[in-house]
């Protein structure tokens, strides 16, 4: 798939039309303006607001690469990312705190596969990385149990709601056009121009590039794409630590991930407003913007049912969705988790905290796209899976797009 060359509009001027106002779609903005301060940009946003789903319904971290398979677009992107958005947050005086993190081993096991991660960092280009045993753990992280951990000194926190502002400020002071409250309920291609029809009016322009998100590969449809694959809801809930026990966690402590389970698992994060978060863990969601477990979508459900691949997924891990849906329903099964990283954990140090959900590509074959996953097309581009680290990498994915745009 290539992308080909642009149509500009009588002055010669390239136009570009984005779908979706959350960081991806924001950052592809930034980033073509900042090539060419030429170009005529608009953004389309459904909500009142940018940033208003999976880039600030998060935990907020900085991530920086360490999972990802070297050569991938995920590694490569996240390792550009991080050290892109620091530097626009310092420029730009946006609170964020690199305050590192620890991927704890606590099970002989695990003790290879943390082994792998390290391996797979400094692959990536992580700097700092090494690896600590037990008493090391307990100077840096003096509650948590483990039997080694990998110290990722490059990760941090950030306020991601401030990114999207900032952004979104850069991108109308540079003279690019965002319209929130403007859902795209069709996509028409006349003559030479993408044309776009959303409540506030009809938008045109020579190349479309779709960041709709949750919604991307619906998008992609009205587009004229078939949808090979599809967007399943992932809904990630969170706990709080009751202000008293947080003196149990002082930075990031992540557990080694289980390559038969394809997210992290609960872990604990430093807000950047203040306070320790626990989680997420990985329910299958009634709706796209479900954010409760009584949220239900019939649309959005009826498109999950109907779609093998759910089915298939659900037959190769049983247990895992089982485990994540009790935890979903019992705080204690929730605090089991979390005790394996921090023992004094209990669940009466749990409140209740916000949730957010993850929109995750899946094959018919019932398997999880695991890299970023863009399509390219002539005069549109579809970037059909972005989840973590989407949000730290947001501005290399953006610069990365704006160099697949013809100038």
């Amino acid at each position: 798939m290539r992308a080909a060359g642009g149509i500009g509009d009588a002055r010669g001027v390239q136009t570009v039309l984005i779908i979706g106002g959350g960081l991806v779609g924001l950052a592809t903005a930034y980033r073509l303006l900042e090539q060419q301060p030429a170009r005529r940009v608009t953004l389309l946003e459904k909500e009142a607001r940018v940033g208003a789903h999976q880039s600030t319904h998060n935990s907020g971290v900085l991530h920086c690469g360490l999972y990802y398979k070297p050569g991938s677009a995920k590694a490569r992107l996240a390792v550009q990312g991080i050290r892109q958005m620091v530097a626009f947050c310092r420029a730009e005086n946006i609170p964020h705190d690199i305050c590192g993190k620890l991927v704890v081993a606590t099970r002989p096991e695990e003790l290879p596969r943390l082994d792998e991660l390290l391996r797979r960092g400094a692959a990536n280009g992580l700097q700092g990385l090494r690896r600590l045993e037990p008493e090391a753990i307990r100077q840096r992280e003096p509650h948590v149990a483990g039997l080694a951990a990998a110290e990722v000194p490059e990760e941090g926190i950030v306020d991601y709601q401030a990114v999207c502002d900032r952004l979104a400020a850069r991108i109308q002071e540079r003279g690019g056009q965002i319209l929130t409250s403007a859902r795209v309920s069709s996509l028409q291609r006349r003559g030479p121009e993408w044309v776009a029809s959303t409540p506030r009016g009809e938008f045109a322009a020579a190349y479309l590039v779709n960041c709709a998100g949750l919604h991307c590969d619906r998008v992609a449809a009205l587009a004229g794409e078939r949808r090979a694959i599809r967007i399943v809801p992932f809904r990630g809930e969170y706990y709080k630590l009751r202000p008293d026990r947080q003196r149990l966690v002082r930075h990031l402590i992540y557990p080694t991930p289980d390559p038969k389970f394809p997210f992290l698992g609960v872990h604990f994060t430093r807000l950047i407003q203040g306070g320790i978060e626990a989680g997420p863990n990985a329910v299958l969601a009634f709706a796209r913007e479900g954010y409760s477990l009584t949220t239900v979508n019939l649309r959005d459900l009826a498109d999950a049912l109907g779609f093998p691949g759910l089915w298939r997924f659900l037959r190769k891990y049983p247990a895992m969705v089982g485990t994540e849906l009790a935890q979903s329903f019992s705080k204690a099964r929730f605090c089991r988790a979390l005790q394996r990283l921090v023992p004094e954990v209990q669940p009466g140090d749990l409140e209740t905290g916000g949730a957010g959900v993850r929109a995750q590509a899946m094959t018919p074959a019932g398997d999880l796209v695991q890299d970023f996953h863009l399509v390219t097309r002539d005069h549109a581009l579809h970037v059909l899976n972005a989840p973590s680290p989407a949000a730290t990498a947001s501005l290399a994915i953006g610069e990365h797009i704006a160099a697949l745009l013809p100038d």
